[in-house]
C-alpha cells in the first residue's frame, strides 16, 4: 500500500509541477494545487492561509471546497486555533480526530455533517526559515495511510508554495517599479512638451499644436514631417500619452539604423533558423507594440523589399515572422517620420506611391527653428531651467548673447540648442553667457548687422554648392563616389543635390546614384 501512495504522491507532483507557468496568477495556481491534492490524494477542504499585510492576521488565500461565506469566516489571530498554533510554532500539526481536540475551532463552519470521521494535517508554509502561511487539508479516516507520510508530502508542497508565493510577490514588485520607470518617462515626456508646445508662440508650431491634438485621440495612422532636430519623435510620443493607448508600449524603430535584411527581422520577429546567427526564436518590434504604437523614424530610408512587407501590414494588419508560415495578428497605431520629401521620392522610384499614401493619412509638418523665432527665448528658458536641475547653476545670457541666438539659422534645430546649452552649462563658470562665449558654437555672432550675416551665409552656401558640383564633375557626376570623395553619406549628397537645386541636371543625365 505504501508504494501505491507514494506512487500516487509522485502523479500528483507531476501535475502540480505543471502550475509553475500561471505563477503570475497566483490565487489560480493556488486553487488548481488544492483541487489536485482533493482529486488524486483524496485531501479534501485544502487551504492556504496567508497572513494578510494590512490586518496582520492569517486569512484564507486559497481554497477548495468552501464556500465563499466559509472563506470569509476562516481569519485567524496567530495564537487562535490549530492554524495560528502552526503558524507561530512553524511547526506541523495532525488531530486525528477533529470532533475530539478542543484546538480546532471549525471556524469555516464547513465541516458539521462530517465531525468524528475527519483528520486534519496542517504544515507551515515557510520562506526563508520564516512561516508565512499555512497549508492543510482534510483527511478521512484511513487506517492504510500514515500520518507521517501526509506530513512529508505536504511539508514538500509546502515548500513549492513558498517558492510560487515569492516568484509572484517578486513579479509584483517588478511591475510595480516597471509603473513608476513608467510614470517617470510620461513625466518626462510630459515636462519636455510642456517645453515643446507651452512655449509656443510662432503661428508654425501652434498649428502642429493643434493638428497634434486632434489627431491623437483617432486611430489614424500620422505622418510627420520636419527637418533633423525639430522634434518628430517627441511629437510621435507626445501623440501615443495624449491617445486611448497610452498604458501600452510606444516603440520606436529607426528604418536607418539597419540594414534591409537586419530591419525585417527587427519588425517582424524570426524563427530559431531562419537565417544564419538566428539561434532563438525573436518576436519583433511589431508584436511588442500590440496595442500601443509603432513609430518609424526615417521612414524614408527604408528599402523597397521591407516598405512591401509594411504596406501588406498596414492594410491586413497581419505578418509572418522570418522563417515562420504562421499568420499573426496584432492591433497597433503606426507613426512614421521623415526628413526627406516622400512625394518626389515616389516620383523617382525610391520610395512607394501605395506605401504613401497609407502613410499619409494624416501629415503634420514640425517646423524648423528658424521659422519659429517668435519662440527661441521661451525654449532658452525652459532648457535652462531643466539644466539647472542637473548641473546646479542656471545660465543667464546677455543681451548681445540673446540677440545672436535669435538671429542664428539652427541648422540642428532645437536638439542642436539643447546640446549647445548643455555644453554651455558644463564649462561656463558663473553661469553667465556673453557673446563671445557663444563664437566657437554658432556660425554668427551678433557684432554682424542683418546685412552682413546674410551676406556671409549667402557666400558660404555658394561655397558649398561649389564644392559638391565639382565633386560631382570629378566623379563622372556619380553621386554616390562623390560622397565618398566628399566623406559624406549619400544621404547627405542627396539632400544636398536637391538644396542645391541639381536635380534637374543630373535627371538630363540620366545619372540618379
Amino acid at each position: 500500500m505504501k508504494a501505491r501512495i507514494n506512487q500516487l504522491e509522485l502523479k500528483a507532483l507531476h501535475k502540480i509541477s505543471q502550475v509553475t507557468g500561471q505563477a503570475l496568477n497566483l490565487d489560480q495556481s493556488l486553487e488548481i494545487i488544492l483541487s489536485i491534492l482533493s482529486e488524486d490524494l483524496t485531501m479534501k477542504r485544502g487551504v492556504v492561509t496567508i497572513i494578510d499585510s494590512e490586518t496582520g492576521k492569517l486569512v484564507i488565500r486559497a481554497s477548495h471546497g468552501l464556500t465563499n461565506q466559509e472563506r470569509k469566516r476562516g481569519v485567524y489571530r496567530f495564537d487562535e486555533g490549530v492554524t495560528g498554533k502552526i503558524f507561530s510554532s512553524n511547526e506541523p500539526i495532525v488531530v486525528p480526530d477533529i470532533s475530539n481536540d478542543p484546538l480546532f475551532l471549525n471556524k469555516t463552519g464547513s465541516r458539521d455533517l462530517e465531525k468524528g470521521k475527519l483528520s486534519f494535517i496542517g504544515v507551515p508554509i515557510t520562506l526563508n526559515n520564516f512561516p508565512i502561511g499555512v497549508l492543510s487539508v482534510d483527511r478521512l479516516f484511513d487506517e492504510d495511510v500514515s500520518f507521517e507520510e501526509d506530513v512529508r508530502f505536504l511539508s514538500i508542497l509546502a515548500a513549492f508554495i513558498a517558492q510560487l508565493i515569492s516568484l509572484n510577490k517578486q513579479v509584483k514588485e517588478r511591475e510595480k517599479n516597471l509603473v513608476r520607470a513608467n510614470l517617470f518617462l510620461k513625466e518626462k515626456i510630459s515636462r519636455k512638451s510642456s517645453g515643446f508646445f507651452s512655449i509656443a508662440r510662432s503661428p508654425a508650431i501652434l498649428e502642429a499644436q493643434q493638428l497634434v491634438k486632434k489627431v491623437a485621440p483617432t486611430k489614424a495612422t500620422v505622418l510627420i514631417l520636419g527637418e533633423s532636430g525639430t522634434g518628430k519623435t517627441l511629437v510621435a510620443q507626445i501623440i501615443h500619452e495624449l491617445s486611448a493607448r497610452s498604458r501600452n508600449p510606444f516603440i520606436k524603430v529607426n528604418s536607418a539604423a539597419l540594414p534591409e535584411n537586419l530591419l525585417e527581422a527587427e519588425l517582424f520577429g524570426y524563427e530559431k533558423g531562419a537565417f544564419t546567427g538566428a539561434t532563438e526564436t525573436r518576436s519583433g518590434r511589431v508584436e511588442e507594440a500590440d496595442g500601443g504604437t509603432l513609430f518609424l523614424d526615417e521612414i524614408g530610408e527604408m528599402s523597397l523589399p521591407v516598405q512591401a512587407k509594411l504596406l501588406r501590414f498596414l492594410q491586413d494588419k497581419e505578418f509572418e515572422r522570418l522563417g515562420s508560415s504562421k499568420t499573426r495578428k496584432v492591433d497597433v497605431r503606426i507613426i512614421t517620420a521623415t526628413n526627406r520629401d516622400l512625394a518626389t521620392a515616389t516620383t523617382s522610384g525610391e520610395f512607394r506611391q501605395d506605401l504613401y499614401y497609407r502613410l499619409n493619412v494624416f501629415p503634420i509638418r514640425v517646423p524648423p527653428l528658424r521659422e519659429r523665432r517668435e519662440d527661441i527665448v521661451g525654449l532658452l528658458s525652459f532648457f535652462t531651467r531643466t539644466l539647472a536641475k542637473e548641473y546646479g547653476s542656471e545660465l543667464h545670457f546677455s543681451p548681445k548673447a540673446i540677440e545672436a541666438l535669435i538671429r542664428y539659422s539652427w541648422p540642428g534645430n532645437v536638439r542642436e540648442m539643447e546640446n549647445l546649452l548643455e555644453r554651455l552649462a558644463i564649462i561656463s563658470e558663473n553661469g553667465l553667457i556673453h557673446v563671445d562665449d557663444l563664437t566657437p558654437y554658432i556660425t554668427h555672432t551678433a557684432k554682424e548687422t542683418p546685412f552682413e550675416i546674410e551676406r556671409r551665409l549667402d557666400s558660404l552656401t555658394e561655397m558649398e554648392k561649389r564644392g559638391i558640383v565639382a565633386a560631382l564633375q570629378r566623379n563622372n557626376w556619380i553621386q554616390s563616389r562623390a560622397a565618398r570623395d566628399l566623406g559624406i553619406t549619400l544621404r547627405q549628397m542627396g539632400y544636398r543635390v536637391k538644396k542645391f537645386g541639381l536635380e534637374d541636371y543630373l535627371k538630363k543625365k540620366k545619372i540618379f546614384i
